[in-house]
């Protein structure tokens, strides 16, 4: 089901590269403090339409991007048309042949989960050199912003998902937990760096970013237009067509071993 579902972005190509908030531009600046400064290798995996990749371009990075979905890729490319450096491939990176020229960073930026946990440390250890570094960035939705409009969607949720718990409620940041373990074998003890950041939204921008969102588009259509129709009327009607929302970013780098 995950591999299906990694497809779904896909197919929202344009409406990804449109809604989907940048990363903060710290993440790239602790990137290079930690020892791979411009003009470093990087292999980014699931580059998207380039959020992270475009950063990292502009900074002086060589970059090889591997994105499984073609559509996505063809907006990355556009997006990344100024840039020599970079090269974005489309492939599945479970499949994806290594060079034999080892990376200084292996990067995915809110991707990492989506490969499969059997092979994704593995590999992103062999692609690097001796000393090099696994950056993986993870989002969160965390407590804050328009915290009415929060509680009261879950209302919605509950109605149309029938998978949502319904317990399930933001965490202030403090409360996430990190998450070491799984990469301890292959590299040294990692280093987190987190931000915390707000982005506005007007009622179609919502909306549209829940359209890039996996569990949002796997829904029957009827559930899904109805959770939609829904929040729209909640967003127009009780906070004026504007809610914001509060995101949690962690950089964890890991060195090879």
């Amino acid at each position: 089901m995950t591999t299906e579902l990694r497809k779904i972005f896909n197919t929202e190509a344009f409406r990804y590269d449109r809604v989907r908030p940048t990363y903060p531009p710290q993440i790239f600046d602790d990137l290079a403090s930690a020892g791979v400064p411009p003009p470093a290798s990087v292999l980014e995996i699931g580059p998207g339409t380039g959020k992270a990749t475009v950063p990292l371009a502009e900074r002086g990075y060589r970059v090889v991007a591997v994105e499984l979905g073609p559509a996505l890729a063809e907006v990355a490319r556009a997006n990344l048309a100024a840039f020599p450096g970079v090269t974005v491939e489309v492939a599945d990176f479970e499949q994806w042949p290594l060079p034999e020229t080892g990376f200084d960073v292996v990067l995915a930026a809110t991707a990492f989960h989506w490969i499969d946990p059997a092979i994704r440390v593995e590999k992103s250890a062999d692609a690097l050199r001796p000393g090099g570094l696994l950056a993986t960035v993870t989002t969160h939705h965390i407590r804050g912003g328009t915290l009415e409009f929060f509680a009261r969607v879950q209302e919605h949720y509950e109605r149309w998902d029938p998978k949502t718990d319904p317990d399930q409620r933001l965490r202030p940041a403090a409360e996430i937990p990190v998450d070491d373990e799984e990469i301890r074998h292959r590299f040294e003890a990692p280093v987190f760096h987190r931000y915390e950041w707000e982005a506005t939204y007007a009622t179609g921008d919502y909306l549209d970013l829940l359209l890039t969102y996996s569990p949002t588009r796997s829904l029957p259509p009827e559930a899904r237009e109805g959770l939609l129709t829904a929040i729209g009327r909640l967003i127009d009607e009780q906070h004026n067509g504007r809610v914001v929302k509060r995101y949690l970013s962690e950089l964890r780098l890991g060195r090879r071993r």
